[in-house]
């Protein structure tokens, strides 16, 4: 399978807002879960849920990790979280291990609302994300890509959402993206939520909104985000991105903790 890259340049305002506490989105009777993962057993990741991709090809952003497959030492289930985990250690041509988790073929679903509460690695050259990407991928950026999260440890707590479309995409330099700073991601968790609709797509940080993406154009080009897409959890090193100024290998190991994934249909 070929994945194609996530990573961006930033473009657009940066807002400032830093969240106490683990706050996550209020109950809303309008909407119904129909998938979730609340990391209840331990071991490794529910194989009925989640896929892996794995392998040290870079992934199209010249990534330094090696993704491997159910290794429990880089992705596991303990104490009611999920644990992606990237590690200092050889791996064929690679210095680093990882993951990179994704429902493709499991689960995929249309417009609604997907929430993720995390706590996010620290330390330069780490670069966790929640992204999506089309069930039907067959070109990038033509298919499309939302990032819901996605952090680089040299700039410490600033959060970036983004979408990739064939119009829009960071290989023009025509990213739609935005930036919310959260002093405190890598010490609490917070909710990474994206309601997606088929008018707009909206990102929060627990209940602060800070991108909006609009279906103005109403063209396949500007808007592919009507179709199944599916869900990425990963943890990379290093990279064009996350690697800019380099890796600490003295942060090791770093992880990336998730408390749930949840999937909403709105009614």
């Amino acid at each position: 399978m070929k994945l194609q890259p996530v990573i961006h340049l930033v473009i657009g305002g940066i807002f400032l807002f830093s969240i106490a506490g683990c706050a996550s989105t209020r109950p809303d009777k309008n909407r119904k879960l129909i998938w979730s993962d609340e990391f209840k057993d331990k071991g490794l990741p529910d194989a009925s849920k989640w896929n892996y991709d794995t392998g040290g090809s870079g992934f199209g952003n010249e990534e330094a990790q090696f993704y491997t497959k159910d290794h429990l030492e880089n992705a596991r289930v303990e104490n009611g979280k999920l644990i992606i985990e990237a590690r200092k250690e050889n791996r064929e041509d690679k210095k680093y291990t990882s993951a990179r988790l994704l429902t493709k073929g499991k689960f995929s679903f249309q417009y609604g609302t997907v929430e993720v509460r995390a706590k996010l690695p620290k330390g330069r050259g780490t670069w966790p994300a929640i992204w999506m990407m089309s069930e039907d991928m067959k070109k990038w950026p033509d298919d499309g890509e939302l990032d819901i999260m996605e952090h680089v440890g040299y700039h410490q707590g600033y959060i970036h959402a983004s979408v990739h479309t064939k119009k829009y995409n960071h290989i023009m330099q025509t990213q739609k993206t935005d930036t919310l700073f959260v002093k405190d991601a890598s010490e609490k968790f917070h909710v990474y939520k994206a309601d997606w609709s088929p008018e707009k797509i909206e990102v929060y940080v627990d209940d602060k909104k800070f991108f909006t993406y609009e279906n103005r154009e109403k063209t396949p080009g500007a808007w592919p985000f009507d179709k199944p897409y599916f869900i990425i959890l990963n943890l990379a090193i290093g990279g064009f991105w996350g690697g800019k100024e380099g890796i600490d290998d003295t942060i090791f190991p770093q992880r990336f903790e998730i408390d749930y994934v949840r999937v909403y249909q709105n009614k």
